[in-house]
């Protein structure tokens, strides 16, 4: 037999050049004569740790221990009980290694790593100094002395570990991503991107550093970076479910969703319990206009994962979209029970009972308050503020803060850039914090408008907060109310001395925090004060302004001219179209011989929804010859619709609002009905600003009376449809200058105000 020492040799040459079962049947040999060789049995169980045998090889290694009490065994022992995550043995046996070899720098090292993995952070910082102390140009020391720093919350001196241990070692990929993590939690985010990039040119392979990349691009607003990254990962690592599914959202969040789909479904086949993607795919289905096929899924991500309340949202607006608002809003009840802090909840809570035709004042003022008290708990409100102390305003502009997730091709991106272009910047200085996760043709065009441009996606409430306040803003707008991708949370810190809620939203955000809800007088009337709790702050003529059509359309003639029939039309959302609704536009077909009624939406194109509109008109006597019901389609063929439609009817309590303004500039009058809230009053503020106040109705039985008596006017009707662009054009509702003016000095005046309140 050969010498053992040759044998042993041999074994570790095999072993360490990864020719294993070379390795193991050599050490075999040697226990077989020696049972009780120490190196032999210690490096049989580093190997068998090493093919997924961890039990047995903890097992040889402390049987090596036993024969031979080295400290390099016990730190190897550590270290297959650390991948074992028996932490407790793992600290013990990194103890007993250096309490024999006080200086084996390793040893320590590992013990820092171990006690961090334990919560013992204070104590791992301590093990990583005396690493770095017995050799000082330990980078790995290093790198483990930054994540129990980063642990501690100093974040600083986290920074600073992390740079030395890449200052020794320039090619450590691992201290490149830890300092982009705490670079980024710092709300560094340049410095973290120049980081993630540094370790992505090192290890072009490693998909850890290409995921990072991409979720940091991601948060930045650079989509298609970060779904070029995400595209590396899933070649890096084909079998990750956990790759697809986040390529899967990057590409969602571009609004490429017929890509997104395939990516979450191969998510779920690579791994069949994965909730998240079942979440997702669900929530791509709902936007493709496929909530039949999406409701499925959604139930079951639930099934899954039942404590998740972002899912329970998002099946509650599957629902919604499938005509069952009472279901949906239970939903987002469901979900706020799970979680009373979670803001996204509160949000579904509020905006889902826009379309519940039982509607209460009383309950949605509790529930918004009930959202102002939780997030009011979580915030520690700024009480100073360098604008009222040390800012006169004499002689220079009010900084004027502006968040949104919307400033882009979106209604509040349309009504928003008109009056943006008209500010006196001698009076006005805008800043905006964007929370949107992807741009467009109209951000770019906005955005140089801007005094100062934020992205703040990446900043939790705390962090836009401090931004905010250090920044020095005067006013600070929230444009979003309860709509997706709010930071009213963030509201409630009132990092600004004067706090507004203005055009995104049309109801109370419920935050003690936010002082005034710009208004007007028709959204919201006297006598309904009680539903809001902030002040309210009325414009004289609207409370926004309405963006006209660059598209250069022309007004057809009355279509029921030549046709011999009344076309009646909704081109509004499908989710607004209640059972009083459908009740009330079938007694008026019923009424007006040979009338047809024409509906488009894009939740048209779900068959499902088709067929379920068909029958609730079939339950009231309605053939379906009466209707022409489509799906979505370009903005040309949109316009063009309206060439077809004699007059609009309004649905209720939900009303039109962009579509009927821009039916009136195509000619198409829309008859409305009187609301009891800001909400439902929309349709009157179009009416009445452009003195269409006999296109009012006060009830249902009066709006129907109406729709018949109009009807029966064809001369009237084709004379209002040829005044009706002019008569648009030349009204308040879109006269940007107007606007802007009235705008401005509302926003000096309540800063007036509120600056006296502040002296009192």
């Amino acid at each position: 037999m050969q010498d053992t020492a040759q044998l042993l040799n041999k074994a570790l040459a095999h072993h360490q050049a990864g020719r294993l079962a070379d390795a193991k049947t050599l050490y075999a040999r040697i226990l077989s004569a020696q049972p009780k060789h120490p190196d032999a049995l210690h490096f049989m169980g580093l190997l068998a740790c090493q093919i997924g045998q961890g039990e047995a090889g903890i097992a040889l290694m402390r049987e090596s221990i036993a024969a031979h009490a080295s400290p390099i065994y016990y730190n190897n022992l550590g270290n297959a009980l650390r991948d074992a995550r028996k932490l407790d043995d793992a600290v013990a046996a990194y103890r007993r290694a250096v309490e024999l070899k006080a200086d084996y720098a390793d040893a320590h090292n590992n013990l820092g790593n171990a006690l961090r993995e334990t919560g013992d952070a204070a104590a791992a910082l301590a093990s990583c100094a005396r690493a770095i102390e017995l050799r000082p140009g330990y980078a790995e020391a290093f790198n483990n002395l930054g994540n129990a720093l980063k642990d501690l919350g100093e974040l600083d001196a986290a920074i600073a570990a992390y740079g030395k241990a890449i200052a020794t070692k320039r090619t450590f990929v691992e201290a490149h991503l830890n300092l982009a993590v705490v670079l980024q939690t710092k709300g560094h985010g340049d410095a973290a991107l120049e980081c993630l990039r540094d370790a992505v040119a090192l290890a072009p392979q490693l998909a850890a550093a290409q995921d990072k990349l991409a979720g940091l691009l991601m948060h930045r607003g650079d989509i298609a970076g970060a779904i070029d990254a995400y595209r590396r990962v899933v070649e890096l690592t084909p079998e990750s479910a956990h790759a697809y599914n986040t390529l899967g959202n990057a590409l969602n969040g571009a609004a490429r969703v017929p890509e997104a789909v395939p990516c979450y479904e191969r998510a779920i086949a690579l791994e069949p319990e994965f909730a998240d993607a079942y979440h997702n795919l669900a929530n791509a289905l709902r936007r493709l206009g496929a909530p039949e096929r999406a409701l499925g899924y959604a139930r079951r991500a639930i099934e899954l994962r039942g404590d998740m309340p972002s899912f329970h949202n998002n099946l509650g607006t599957i629902l919604a979209d499938l005509g069952q608002p009472d279901a949906a809003l239970q939903c987002y009840r469901d979900a706020l029970a799970l979680d009373p802090e979670f803001g996204e909840s509160h949000t579904c809570v509020l905006f889902g009972q826009s379309y519940a035709s039982n509607w209460s004042a009383s309950t949605h003022l509790a529930d918004a308050r009930y959202f102002g008290e939780r997030m009011r708990a979580r915030a520690t409100p700024f009480t100073q503020w360098s604008a009222l102390r040390d800012r006169p305003l004499t002689g220079r502009p009010l900084r004027v803060g502006f968040v949104s997730a919307d400033l882009r091709k979106h209604p509040v991106g349309y009504f928003f850039e008109s009056v943006l272009a008209r500010f006196d910047r001698a009076r006005i200085e805008p800043i905006a914090y964007s929370n949107a996760v992807h741009s467009d043709e109209l951000t770019a065009r906005i955005k140089p408008r801007f005094a100062l441009w934020r992205h703040v996606a990446e900043m939790d409430d705390e962090a836009l907060a401090k931004r905010i306040h250090d920044d020095r803003i005067d006013v600070l707008i929230d444009l979003s109310g309860h709509t997706g991708r709010n930071r009213l949370p963030m509201f409630a810190w009132r990092p600004a001395p004067l706090q507004v809620s203005w055009l995104g939203y049309f109801a109370t955000t419920g935050l003690a925090e936010i002082d005034f809800l710009l208004a007007d007088p028709h959204v919201v009337p006297a006598g309904e004060e009680g539903q809001y709790t902030e002040r309210l702050w009325r414009l004289p003529d609207s409370y926004l302004c309405f963006t006209l059509p660059a598209e250069p359309v022309a007004v057809a003639p009355l279509p029921a001219l030549a046709n011999g029939y009344v076309t009646f039309g909704c081109l509004n959302n499908h989710k607004k179209l209640n059972d009083g609704v459908f009740a009330a536009w079938a007694r008026i077909l019923h009424a007006v011989p040979r009338s047809r009624l024409l509906l488009k939406n894009h939740q048209l194109a779900e068959p499902s929804i088709l067929r379920d509109t068909y029958a609730r008109f079939a339950a009231h006597g309605i053939d379906e010859t009466r209707l022409m019901l489509e799906g979505p389609s370009s903005r040309e063929q949109y316009f063009a619709t309206y060439g077809r439609v004699d007059m609009a009817l309004d649905p209720f309590p939900y009303p039109g609002g962009t579509t009927s303004v821009e039916g009136l500039w195509m000619g198409v009058p829309a008859l409305t009905r009187r609301g009891d809230r800001f909400l439902s009053h929309l349709g009157e503020l179009v009416a009445k600003t452009v003195g269409l106040t006999q296109w009012i109705a006060a009830d249902t039985e009066d709006y129907v009376a109406r729709a018949i008596a109009a009807a029966a006017d064809l001369p009237a009707l084709a004379t209002l449809r040829a005044q009706l662009r002019d008569r648009v054009e030349r009204s308040p509702l879109t006269d940007a200058p107007r606007f802007a003016a009235h705008w401005m000095m509302a926003i000096e005046q309540m800063w007036q105000t509120k600056t006296k309140e502040f002296e009192q």
